[in-house]
């Protein structure tokens, strides 16, 4: 074999490694990759079973406990409202008409379940997405 060739076969090898990694990265970040959903658009945008985050504003009057010890409370943007069941501790700063970012599965008819759940960390932050679904509602009361 001649030196030319050695050389093409020698990158063409490291050519097929870095596809094969790149490719197991794809498949390995896939499950783990999350999408933002506002109430109004979970049912269009979210399939059964898809792991995905919920973001909007806590509806007065919705947060109660079960009696298996999980929390209940509703998420809106103003168009729609999603009841949402967490199995967890509640966040500090978590409260009614605070924004909040649920982590979880939605089952069509039945509550958004969520694994994580977020709330803002001070009275001037509000997830981006979330605020501009708020916006897009004409809820915003911010800046």
């Amino acid at each position: 074999m001649r030196r030319r060739d050695q050389r093409l076969m020698t990158i063409a090898a490291a050519g097929a490694v870095l596809v094969l990694a790149a490719t197991l990265t794809f498949v390995g970040l896939r499950d783990s990759v999350t999408f933002f959903v506002a109430p109004s658009e979970l049912a269009e945008k979210a399939q059964a079973g898809q792991r995905v985050r919920l973001g909007g504003l806590v509806v007065e009057g919705t947060l109660r406990r079960d009696s298996d010890g999980a929390m209940r409370f509703a998420v809106t943007d103003g168009a729609a409202q999603v009841d949402v069941r967490y199995a967890g501790l509640l966040p500090d700063l978590f409260r009614e008409g605070q924004g909040v970012v649920a982590e979880g599965v939605w089952t069509p008819g039945g509550a958004f379940e969520a694994e994580r759940v977020l709330a803002k960390h001070d009275e001037t932050y509000m997830p981006r997405e979330v605020a501009e679904a708020i916006k897009e509602r004409g809820e915003w009361k911010g800046q």
